[in-house]
């Protein structure tokens, strides 16, 4: 389309304030159900505010990050940066994200300018349908309300997912059946892409709308074996990304996900982004705080 995407024009938009303090200059577009901050709206903010401050020839190659406090979505956010290190080959940007005069997200991101290399390998993509085969979660969705017998429990919650407005879109491989409290594999696929148009342009922008994409459905991935439990609280922790290959954040990418292990009130998710082509994109992992109900649900069929 040639609609831009709002999150360009909104949610990753800094205002810069001083040579490395920035702000958030558009509104927070989506918060969760949980009245929190989104956990991949700072990320990606944090690496504008990183991106900033680096040549315009360095693209980023990893970041590493730890959510300290539950951002607030009612205040704007204040990212001030570190020059850690700027070298030859690799430069590293620290971002502490601040409200209220405490950080509730730190993070490092570092930088590389290309280096060519023959010792190059990746995993083999998964074989999927394409996206043009699948159901967007919108038209999921929508299938489940045209079923005269659904709960009307189950239909307000599905009118509430319906009318978020995320700035992503979504087609998942082999959506889970959510009135099914049978517990699955922990891993899903999906296809995602931000919603409206970027473009070419720097890459550092698409691995900005990348980390946002990232952390959206990616801790659930470790829910699916648990799914007779009531979730009581369910938190980031930290999350991690590795950027291998040039992609376009609004262009389908496949989003393997999952979860090799949880323990302790604590999950373990891994992901990978592929592009189309069957190229490894980028990498993602990120660890939470999952806490349930003991006693376990009754079956919602």
């Amino acid at each position: 389309g040639d609609l831009r995407s709002v999150l360009i024009t909104s949610v990753l938009n800094l205002e810069r304030l001083e040579v490395d303090l920035f702000r958030c200059a558009g509104r927070h577009h989506w918060v969760p159900a949980t009245q929190r901050l989104f956990g991949g709206q700072i990320v990606g903010q944090a690496l504008v505010a990183a991106a900033h401050a680096v040549s315009r020839d360095e693209q980023v190659h990893s970041l590493h990050c730890y959510f300290v406090r539950t951002g607030d979505p009612k205040v704007p956010v204040l990212y001030e940066v570190e020059r850690t290190r700027t070298g030859k080959s690799f430069s590293v940007r620290s971002v502490k994200a601040i409200q209220h005069g405490k950080p509730i997200f730190t993070c490092q991101a570092s930088f590389q300018l290309s280096q060519a290399s023959p010792v190059q390998h990746q995993f083999t993509m998964p074989a999927v349908p394409p996206p043009e085969e699948l159901l967007t979660q919108e038209e999921l969705i929508q299938k489940f309300l045209q079923n005269p017998n659904l709960a009307e429990r189950y239909r307000k919650h599905l009118t509430k997912i319906q009318a978020e407005d995320v700035p992503i879109d979504i087609k998942p491989v082999n959506p889970p059946d959510i009135f099914s409290s049978e517990p699955q594999e922990p891993k899903q696929l999906f296809w995602v892409r931000a919603r409206g148009y970027i473009g070419e342009t720097d890459m550092k922008v698409h691995c900005c709308v990348a980390a946002y994409i990232s952390d959206y459905a990616f801790l659930g991935t470790a829910l699916l074996p648990h799914r007779q439990y009531r979730i009581k609280f369910m938190v980031s922790l930290d999350h991690s990304m590795w950027f291998h290959a040039p992609f376009r954040a609004d262009h389908w990418m496949l989003y393997e996900c999952e979860s090799p292990w949880a323990g302790g009130c604590r999950s373990l998710v891994q992901g990978r982004l592929w592009r189309r082509d069957g190229v490894l994109a980028v990498t993602c992992a990120q660890e939470g705080v999952i806490r349930v109900e003991q006693t376990p649900n009754q079956s919602k069929l």
